[in-house]
């Protein structure tokens, strides 16, 4: 069973950054795709960025390329998602999700094992 944490979330004003964490146990990690997902109130959960078990490809929504940046330390069990230029839809709550069965995942319902999740809320 793998276990997620998830860290980083908070308060910004709009053009601010945010790094988000999420630390793993449990399981592979350098053998898993990774994922962070967001859901807004109101909204249905979108697949923001995701990232292959070795790091060499990724993925990102339309609405965050060019923004954000997701990455991972297979040696720390850790994901990270750098968010620059943060707009006020940005705000969300945040999860990290994992997909033990693909090295490389971009279908959202594929992704197994969540975090917590992590507020994030950018302000105008």
């Amino acid at each position: 069973q793998v276990q997620l944490v998830e860290s980083g979330g908070g308060l910004v004003q709009a053009g601010g950054s945010l790094r988000l964490s999420c630390a793993a146990s449990g399981g592979t990690f350098s053998r898993y795709a990774m994922g962070w997902v967001r859901q807004a109130p109101g909204k249905e959960r979108e697949l923001v960025a995701a990232i292959s078990a070795s790091g060499d490809m990724t993925y990102y929504a339309d609405s965050v390329k060019g923004r954000f940046t997701i990455s991972r330390d297979n040696a720390k069990n850790t994901v990270y998602l750098q968010m620059n230029s943060l707009k006020p839809e940005d705000t969300a709550v945040y999860y990290c999700a994992v997909d033990r069965n693909a090295l490389y995942s971009t279908r959202i319902h594929n992704y197994d094992y969540w975090g917590q999740g992590t507020q994030v809320t950018v302000s105008s």
